[in-house]
């Protein structure tokens, strides 16, 4: 793998469509109003100080060369929580993971060390909307909105609703979220 600093984003602006921006009132999964057509911002010089901060895993030299977003069709970072990461698997399409043989394979080796977290950008603000957490022990997570099932081996072991204070919490963060975007949206 490359070294970071040698890396540059390139033709690649995939970030710019998948990853979420408050101060420019901007959801995943949209394109940044100031991405120009043939790539690249257009308030480079005075983009947001989170645009400027953000490298994604590739940029970082975490992936091999030719694995850059573009081509892969989905961003990856490794995410800290607290003392533990995941790796967070941004899929441009639906199922983007599940077509591409490269990202399986990426999937699989990060898996070995920290969950994987798999989800795409089509409806960022639906609370139900599904996402995957692969854990290092071969277990699977399925979560869409408050049920949860877990697979193993291929097959279905079991299913439960996400526990109460789950549930309110993110209920809670989509409505702060949404309101928090129509005021920004308002006030642009």
């Amino acid at each position: 793998m490359s070294a970071g600093p040698e890396r540059s984003c390139g033709a690649c602006s995939l970030c710019c469509v998948v990853l979420r921006v408050d101060e420019l009132a901007k959801l995943g999964g949209e394109p940044c109003r100031n991405l120009r057509a043939g790539g690249g911002c257009g308030i480079h010089e005075r983009r947001p100080s989170i645009c400027r901060a953000y490298h994604c895993l590739w940029l970082g030299g975490g992936l091999e060369d030719a694995d850059r977003p573009d081509r892969l069709g989905a961003v990856l970072d490794v995410v800290a929580l607290g003392e533990t990461h995941r790796l967070e698997i941004r899929e441009a399409e639906p199922g983007a993971c599940d077509r591409s043989p490269r990202l399986r394979a990426i999937a699989e080796r990060y898996r070995a060390s920290m969950p994987v977290r798999i989800s795409d950008v089509a409806a960022p603000l639906d609370p139900d909307a599904p996402f995957r957490v692969l854990l290092p022990d071969g277990e699977e997570q399925r979560v869409r909105g408050e049920r949860v099932t877990v697979w193993r081996d291929g097959r279905q072991v079991s299913e439960r609703r996400l526990p109460w204070l789950e549930r309110q919490v993110r209920r809670l963060a989509l409505a702060w979220r949404r309101r928090r975007l129509a005021r920004r949206r308002a006030a642009a």
